[in-house]
């Protein structure tokens, strides 16, 4: 039988595509040749309109970009802003800032383990990690207001302290979690669908992933120890013991078990910092618009799907003028057709959920 090239399209409203995303792919029958990503569909010209905002306005919007993470995505660009201004923030804000980061690395860890579950098709797992994940939004919500789009990182530090309601709602939720993912790691672990469907699926060496600027867990999965909070230690973060996950397979399976470790040393982090929470103020004194000297500056985090950061030129003036924002899930996008190549174009589904993206910050 000849061989015959066909183009696919899968997107852009795709329930498995993590938001408005088209993937154009060349398949012979089954296996896939080819894989393209279109982006764009969301696209709302946030580093422009921050252009026009102050610092102080921008922080909000950043909730906006990866909408399961928007503690970390205040996180990375206040940082940047006080890099700027040279600003020392009180060690109680800094040790809350890092306990915040964590719950929302648990929450969207918990997430991303339901919605790859549920891609793949155990749907049941979606239920489990979102019962957990409730917990956490409840903190934030009690915390902050807001659940999903949280805004609880201010320029000079955090908007409210930790009172003792709230510290006894977070150590309920660390007590509970790790028992919850174990129940999650019992259905999946050793199940023979589950491990069909990841192990030996979108691989990528080492040596790729580093060349193609891979960051986060799917880095990680490859056999790389990088992460920013141990090799680039901010707000207190070289105060904490911790490990980093590495796994070296490297496939869809290996990108599930850092991200499942991931969640006890965040636990670990968290309990470390409620146990030694120093005392004093959590915001430094700043005004409530404050001007920037003139400069620039490039800052980033370790946000739960990979290297977050923010490039700020300051003029003098109360409003930056240029913004430019490095997104973990545009950067690691570019991998997937190396991992998709050759493999089923039923695995593109279980290669995609592994990455963790959010169309939030890719169009940003």
């Amino acid at each position: 039988m000849a061989f015959k090239e066909i183009e696919l399209n899968m997107g852009p409203q795709h329930p498995s595509t993590h938001g408005v995303l088209r993937l154009k792919l060349r398949v012979d029958n089954e296996v896939v040749l080819g894989i393209e990503p279109v982006i764009g569909y969301l696209h709302r010209g946030m580093e422009k309109l921050w252009e026009n905002l102050t610092y102080t306005q921008i922080v909000p919007l950043t909730d906006r970009l990866d909408y399961l993470a928007a503690v970390s995505n205040n996180f990375a660009f206040v940082l940047a802003v006080e890099k700027l201004m040279g600003l020392e923030i009180p060690q109680r804000g800094q040790y809350i800032r890092v306990i915040l980061a964590e719950l929302q690395r648990l929450a969207s860890h918990l997430a991303w383990v339901g919605f790859m579950a549920n891609d793949v098709g155990a749907m049941s797992v979606l239920l489990y990690s979102f019962e957990i994940r409730e917990d956490i939004l409840d903190i934030f919500e009690s915390y902050a207001g807001g659940r999903l789009t949280v805004h609880g990182i201010r320029l000079g530090g955090v908007p409210f302290d930790l009172d003792g309601e709230i510290i006894a709602m977070i150590r309920k939720a660390l007590a509970d979690i790790p028992r919850k993912v174990r129940d999650i790691e019992g259905l999946l672990n050793e199940n023979r669908i589950w491990k069909h469907r990841t192990e030996g699926v979108g691989i990528i060496s080492a040596e790729q992933a580093l060349e193609l600027g891979l960051t986060g867990p799917a880095l990680r999965a490859s056999g790389i120890p990088w992460d920013m909070r141990k090799d680039v230690p901010y707000s207190s973060y070289q105060d904490f013991v911790f490990d980093v996950p590495v796994q070296s397979g490297s496939d869809v399976d290996d990108r599930y078990l850092v991200r499942m470790e991931e969640i006890r040393q965040s636990i670990r982090i968290v309990t470390q910092a409620l146990d030694r929470l120093p005392p004093g103020e959590f915001l430094a004194k700043i005004p409530r618009s404050p001007k920037i000297p003139p400069g620039e500056v490039f800052h980033s985090i370790e946000a739960p799907k990979g290297e977050l950061g923010f490039y700020i030129k300051s003029n003098g003036t109360d409003k930056p003028e240029r913004v430019k924002m490095k997104s973990p899930s545009f950067i690691n996008l570019q991998s997937l057709e190396l991992m998709c190549k050759g493999n089923l174009f039923s695995d593109v589904v279980g290669i995609l959920g592994s990455l963790d993206i959010v169309l939030g910050e890719i169009d940003k």
